[in-house]
């Protein structure tokens, strides 16, 4: 990462061959949409490009901020898209279905079925804090009412079980 801030092109493209099919995965899972995932797949490289300088590692791995940064993008693609969806629903009768390559949906599918197998390999409490967070968009505040549990621990679970899909997902 610290070259990618640097301005280094090969790590940069090393970082996006390493992580892109991982958060390519996440984000088919949060977003439910190929199509939505791999622009926000693109807005957060863009933005990596960007503002790499501003990881922190003391703070956590390097796709653990990756997925950080992904899941907000991904939480604004959803609020963006709200106002139409009720437009898009009334007019799915008359629009001929223009959906993504087979070859495409089948690796969004592993990619998919890789993420639910490794978070089956959580604990409890990490696999509910992790999916409320990032696949429901939940903030930290609304874990800890939801949880009826302080703070510190729901970003303890979160952390704790992120790093534990990190390493499944990583195998």
């Amino acid at each position: 990462m610290q070259a990618t801030a640097r301005g280094d092109r090969q790590a940069f493209a090393r970082l996006y061959e390493l992580t892109a099919p991982k958060l390519l995965g996440a984000g088919v899972y949060m977003l439910k949409r190929r199509e939505l995932a791999e622009d926000v797949l693109q807005d957060l490289f863009v933005k990596v490009w960007h503002r790499a300088s501003e990881y922190q590692a003391e703070r956590g791995g390097v796709l653990t901020w990756l997925y950080s940064v992904q899941r907000y993008l991904a939480l604004d693609k959803l609020r963006a898209q709200r106002p139409t969806q009720e437009l898009d629903e009334d007019m799915s009768n008359t629009l001929a279905f223009e959906g993504p390559d087979p070859s495409a949906m089948a690796m969004s599918n592993d990619m998919a079925a890789r993420v639910h197998k490794c978070l089956d390999t959580l604990t409890d409490v990490q696999r509910r804090s992790v999916t409320l967070a990032f696949f429901e968009g939940l903030t930290h505040a609304e874990l800890t009412q939801k949880l009826q549990t302080p703070l510190g621990t729901v970003k303890s679970w979160i952390r704790r079980g992120l790093v534990s899909l990190q390493k499944c997902l990583e195998q």
